[in-house]
């Protein structure tokens, strides 16, 4: 696990979260709940726009993070400087010098299709614990599970072409392109154009050149020999003056290339023309020679250049791609959903009982949640998704059907043997496969998901109605 967050140091991120996380844990360690355990579900209430489902990203790390964070002395020490602590005992600090996260994690393998309101991650820990990792969990799943899910539609819209992630220089700050990287790959994308992603997590990097090399030479074609020379299969990018001229400059001059690259003006035009260039050029030796787009494209642009039959080989997709331009933000949120008590310590002064679990509900206008842990069943039809269950962890299991959430962590300790990156992209392009065809097309906005609540999951929420 070392080394996945990239260039940041887990044990350095305890300080990564929202001040009301840290003031909420003061609240709960000085109240006699500190020993109070909470249940915790991350799910998405809407998805981003034109998005018909979610793809979950984001586990890695923060399992990771769970695994590692700490507070060292110069963080507690600037805590301690703040005057919103400056009532908070000494003994809450040395309790943070000690802070390890001890809880249970259930969560979907990454790379699983969800819907809507359907639990990604649940957290049961001692409350305070649930609490302070509650933003960097959210800040993580969220963004990955963003990237992934536009990634995953880009790469249906390509029909089998290959998409390479190329947004590293317009991510919102180099971890961003790190985890975009991660997240476009799990989604299907080939590979990425980040040096530090394929360090880092091994996907496949991929470069041409950029215009300032070609322009650095007083004549084009002196550029593309020069290149060539040095790198035999890279990919000439011929629209820094004239698209066309630099095509049959290439032929003329007997450059053997693997490929060119067309990063502006009519793709659909430049690539029927390039294509018809090489494939009739003397001896055949440029009919193998593979044609790359780049440029600002987005799902619905490659989706248009393949229906008109445009013979593109692989994309290069990156603003659209690394930030998701669209709609750029994923609102996952984490939720109380039950508390348990101890044996002793009770919240309520009562007398010792045994550990019970209470349900907890947020009811308020647009943003009410369902009550208590709870588990995804997901059922099939013909090989393709019919329904998702959502029942009580407590309950059944539907016959036929499968559990979505796994026990995946506990007590510091990861439980389950950890999937590769490319394994996870596999199991995410079986779970396309699984999606009603309908939920593949880029113009389908479900009015509904195939999404219900078992019966006694209802009866509980009942409950909790005004009376």
């Amino acid at each position: 696990m070392e080394g996945l967050l990239g260039n940041v140091d887990a044990r350095n991120l305890a300080l990564a979260t929202d001040l009301y996380e840290l003031t909420m844990a003061a609240a709960y360690y000085n109240s006699d709940c500190h020993h109070t355990k909470g249940i915790f579900e991350m799910f998405v209430r809407k998805l981003p726009r034109k998005r018909s489902y979610l793809v979950t990203c984001g586990l890695e790390q923060a399992l990771y993070f769970l695994m590692n964070v700490r507070f060292n002395e110069e963080e507690l020490s600037y805590l301690k400087s703040l005057e919103v602590f400056k009532y908070v005992g000494e003994d809450f600090f040395e309790y943070l010098g000690n802070f390890k996260f001890t809880g249970t994690v259930w969560a979907v393998p990454e790379g699983t299709i969800l819907f809507p309101n359907e639990p990604i991650i649940r957290i049961e820990a001692p409350i305070i614990e649930a609490q302070i990792v509650e933003t960097y969990l959210l800040s993580m799943i969220n963004f990955q599970s963003l990237i992934a899910s536009k990634a995953s539609r880009i790469v249906t819209a390509a029909k089998g072409k290959s998409i390479i992630e190329f947004g590293s220089r317009r991510a919102h700050g180099p971890q961003a392109a790190l985890l975009a990287a991660r997240a476009s790959y799990i989604a299907g994308c080939a590979g990425t154009s980040n040096a530090l992603a394929g360090y880092k997590f091994g996907i496949p990097i991929f470069g041409t050149s950029a215009h300032s090399l070609i322009m650095s030479f007083e004549k084009e074609v002196e550029a593309f020999k020069q290149f060539k020379k040095i790198f035999p299969s890279g990919y000439l990018l011929v629209d820094t003056y004239d698209t066309i001229a630099a095509i049959k400059k290439i032929i003329k001059s007997g450059i053997n290339t693997a490929g060119i690259r067309l990063d502006s003006g009519d793709l659909y035009y430049l690539s029927v023309e390039a294509r018809s260039l090489l494939d009739s050029a003397p001896g055949g030796d440029y009919a193998n020679t593979k044609i790359m787009a780049s440029g600002d494209l987005n799902e619905y642009q490659i989706h248009d250049l393949l229906n008109r039959g445009a013979p593109i080989d692989t994309f290069g997709v990156g603003t659209e791609l690394s930030t998701s331009r669209d709609d750029p933000a994923m609102n996952g949120v984490y939720k109380l959903v039950a508390i348990k008590e101890p044996s002793s310590a009770l919240c309520n002064n009562e007398e010792e009982v045994e550990e019970r679990i209470i349900y907890k509900i947020k009811t308020s206008s647009g943003k009410r949640s369902y009550p208590g842990p709870k588990q995804v069943y997901r059922i099939f039809e013909n090989g393709l998704i019919k329904n998702d269950l959502i029942k009580l962890e407590n309950e059944d299991k539907p016959v036929n059907s499968l559990p979505l959430l796994e026990k995946i962590f506990d007590n510091g300790e990861i439980l389950l043997k950890m999937s590769s990156i490319k394994e996870i992209q596999r199991f995410h392009l079986h779970q396309i496969k699984t999606l009603p065809p309908k939920f593949l097309d880029l113009d389908f906005i479900p009015e509904t998901f195939p999404v219900s609540y078992s019966k006694q999951l209802e009866v509980k929420n009942r409950e909790f109605e005004p009376q």
